[in-house]
């Protein structure tokens, strides 16, 4: 009867070696998944940030010298300025709510991806556009070098330069009409648009203040009024021109119309500012 007790003990229970062969292997087991798990969450947001880039953009592993990495932010940068060339006519041609980032990304041979990596959202796109407008009239008029001109020919270059500007940018004329059209929300919110001013501003500022001292130009004038007056007369001709022809008959695209009117601007805006006006 010991001897069956004793039998059936030692087949209901696993031999010793088995036991600790079993332990060890367990013990292996639960320091591989934990090794495993670490190594995984190391490399994740690697790997996040690589899908979230796009492969047009992302940094190789190994860069092989500085010229290499010259040429990949040069392609960067052409690739960012040919979005917003695109852009620039998209959004001139069918305003904001109109233009599709299909398209833009389309006529740019790039993925949709892509513009949203450079820009985030098209809103903020149509904005980099305006400020990249305004720049370049900014950057031609800081080039007119006012200060070097006697009164009266700073103040006819400024206003000719203006009125060839506008005639010879109609997308441009387009585009504020267009941020006009959303009560100037974009350019509201660009410190870089309102920084972009103060030149040219402070150009005509120095011009008047010699042409007072020299007695040539009366005093008191603002120069942003003076600005928005020049403005506002320039930008008519273009902003305008589809719906005043229709009723008057006259076409403002014409030679002989717009050096008839840019002469009446420079003269009409010396008149203005001289001090015998």
């Amino acid at each position: 009867m010991a001897s069956a007790n004793v039998r059936r003990v030692s087949m209901s229970s696993p031999p010793f070696f088995l036991i600790t062969l079993l332990d060890n292997y367990w013990h292996q087991l639960i320091g591989w998944i934990i090794d495993v798990n670490r190594r995984s969450l190391l490399q994740l947001p690697m790997q996040e940030n690589r899908r979230q880039m796009p492969m047009d953009v992302q940094t190789p592993r190994k860069a092989s010298g500085s010229a290499t990495g010259r040429g990949r932010k040069r392609d960067r940068e052409r690739t960012r300025q040919e979005i917003l060339d695109v852009a620039f006519q998209e959004f001139a041609e069918k305003g904001l709510s109109g233009t599709n980032t299909d398209v833009i990304a389309a006529r740019a041979n790039i993925t949709k991806r892509l513009v949203f990596y450079y820009f985030n959202t098209k809103e903020k796109l149509f904005t980099a556009v305006l400020e990249e407008a305004y720049a370049k009239m900014r950057d031609a008029e800081r080039d007119l070098r006012l200060d070097e001109l006697e009164p009266e020919t700073a103040i006819r270059t400024l206003a000719e330069f203006t009125f060839d500007f506008d005639n010879d940018n109609p997308e441009f004329v387009r585009l504020v009409t267009i941020e006009n059209i959303h009560r100037g929300r974009h350019l509201t919110k660009s410190l870089k648009a309102r920084a972009m001013t103060r030149p040219i501003i402070a150009q005509i500022e120095r011009v008047l203040a010699r042409g007072e001292k020299a007695g040539v130009i009366r005093s008191g004038i603002d120069p942003v009024e003076l600005h928005m007056t020049l403005s506002s007369l320039c930008f008519f001709s273009v902003a305008n021109r589809h719906t005043f022809q229709p009723q008057f008959g006259y076409d403002m695209t014409s030679k002989r119309a717009r050096r008839q009117r840019r002469t009446q601007i420079s003269d009409l805006l010396w008149l203005y500012v001289r001090k015998d006006a």
